[in-house]
């Protein structure tokens, strides 16, 4: 049965304050990371060819924040990190042609990355957002919630009016709720839970009606250290896909966009995304500025062989 994640016509304020409904299955680490000012990073590194370096030692990097160097304490080119891994699929009309592809093919990804140490989950979205299988590492179970997304085509007139970044407030049956999507996974799931995390969304990016706007599901997406990868699908009988708006969450989570127009090219895009989550370093550092005021702090780091690091690009401080 479609468990529904979370009522979207609650006011905002029940949104952004209202317990989790996902328990941390990782243990109690999230409470230490908050109270402990160190700063995790996970990354990629790409050559001029754009191929995958996953094997270069620390002394290849230099780190950075508000653009003075930082003192690197740990680093790892191991992946055997937990991962937390999410999947979005958009289940609006616009994706009718994507859909059966996207099940199989998110199937087999899943069975790619995530192992007995991992935790998945499964949401849909359009008029709202449902959370087709809770945090589990049994494949089984996130193939059956893969399989419970279905097509929502409208045909009422209950939607929801538009208060975010999409068109001015209409009665709209297909509305389309993507930066909400983010904003609900990143705050009520990814922020309960500590090591690697990566949302994986399948959608044309157009936001229809959500009461988030794009800046709040980056924030959010930042302040749970989720990467976000998009694979941005377009169907030529609807409008273009929000291309702009993609690669703005991907690039500051330190994800890549994806443009797919063609199902049959869902399996490649799924398989570059799993390349890189067995390739990433990763990295820890006590920040000079040890001040807890909350804002928003930029990082950077570099290859001193001029190789290509693919990263967030900052963080947000710890307010107390």
């Amino acid at each position: 049965m479609r468990a529904i994640f979370l009522a979207l016509l609650l006011p905002l304020s029940a949104i952004a304050q209202g317990p989790s409904q996902t328990t941390g299955q990782q243990g109690d680490a999230s409470t230490v990371r908050k109270n402990v000012n160190v700063v995790n990073l996970f990354f990629v590194v790409r050559d001029p060819r754009g191929a995958l370096l996953p094997n270069l030692a620390k002394e290849e990097f230099e780190l950075r924040e508000g653009g003075k160097p930082q003192t690197i304490r740990y680093f790892s080119a191991e992946t055997d990190l937990p991962l937390t891994l999410g999947l979005l699929i958009d289940s609006n009309g616009t994706m009718q042609r994507f859909l059966s592809s996207e099940k199989v093919l998110a199937a087999d990804f899943l069975r790619q990355v995530i192992t007995e140490k991992d935790l998945g989950f499964i949401l849909s979205f359009d008029i709202s957002v449902d959370l087709l299988q809770d945090l589990t590492s049994d494949i089984r179970l996130l193939s059956s919630g893969l399989d419970r997304a279905r097509i929502n085509l409208g045909g009422g007139s209950n939607g929801i009016p538009g208060l975010g970044e999409g068109p001015v407030p209409v009665v709209h049956p297909k509305a389309d709720l993507v930066y909400d999507a983010v904003y609900l996974a990143a705050n009520e799931v990814f922020g309960q839970q500590v090591g690697r995390k990566a949302l994986v969304m399948l959608t044309d990016g157009n936001d229809l009606g959500s009461r988030l706007k794009l800046t709040d599901a980056i924030e959010a997406a930042q302040k749970a250290d989720t990467i976000c990868y998009v694979l941005l699908l377009h169907d030529p009988q609807y409008p273009a896909p929000n291309f702009g708006a993609m690669q703005q969450l991907t690039v500051a989570t330190g994800g890549r966009t994806i443009e797919l127009d063609r199902p049959d090219r869902i399996g490649d895009a799924f398989s570059q995304i799993s390349r890189e989550l067995h390739s990433q370093y990763s990295l820890s550092y006590s920040p000079d500025n040890a001040n807890r005021d909350g804002t928003f702090r930029k990082i950077e780091v570099r290859s001193k062989n001029g190789y290509r690091v693919q990263a967030r690009q900052g963080y947000y401080a710890p307010s107390h």
